[in-house]
C-alpha cells in the first residue's frame, strides 16, 4: 500500500494545479465575483471588517480591495501568475473576513461563518510555502 502512494509523488505538480484550478475558479465564481459585482452598499459592509484594526475611514474602499483580492486575486491563482503576492493578499483577506464574522458580526454566524474564511485562510498560506507548481505562469517565466 505504502508503495502505492509513493508513486503518486510523480504528481505533485499536477495536484498543485487542481487545487489552483479549483480553490481560483470557486472563489471567482462564489465569492469575489458576486461581492464585485454587488456594488458600494456591499463592499462599505465588507470594508468595516477594518475596523478590528482601527481603520474606520473608506470603507468602501478597503471592501472593494476586499473583494478586488478575492476575484482578480484568484484568477491569479488560477493561472499561476503573481501567485505569492495574489495568496499573501487572499490570506490577509481572510484574516480580516474570519474577524468580520467572528468579532463584527458582518454576516453574524460565529464561528461556523468564519470557519471557511479561516480554512482558506491556511490553504493560502500553506501555498504561499510550496509554491504555484510546474504548470504555472510563473514557472513559464522563470
Amino acid at each position: 500500500m505504502k508503495l502505492a502512494f509513493n508513486s503518486l509523488d510523480k504528481f505533485r505538480d499536477f495536484g498543485l494545479l487542481l487545487m489552483r484550478l479549483g480553490i481560483g475558479a470557486t472563489f471567482i465564481i462564489l465569492h469575489g465575483g458576486p461581492k464585485l459585482l454587488d456594488g458600494p452598499e456591499r463592499w462599505a459592509s465588507l470594508g468595516d471588517a477594518m475596523s478590528l484594526v482601527g481603520i474606520d475611514f473608506l470603507p468602501v474602499m478597503w471592501g472593494f480591495l476586499a473583494a478586488f483580492a478575492e476575484s482578480v486575486g484568484a484568477l491569479l491563482l488560477l493561472v499561476g501568475f503573481l501567485t505569492r503576492p495574489a495568496l499573501f493578499l487572499l490570506t490577509v483577506t481572510m484574516i480580516f473576513a474570519a474577524g468580520g464574522h467572528l468579532f463584527l458580526e458582518i454576516e453574524p454566524q460565529g464561528w461556523s461563518g468564519a470557519s471557511h474564511a479561516l480554512k482558506m485562510g491556511i490553504v493560502f498560506l500553506g501555498l504561499i510555502f510550496i509554491g504555484p507548481g510546474r504548470y504555472s505562469v510563473d514557472q513559464m517565466l522563470k
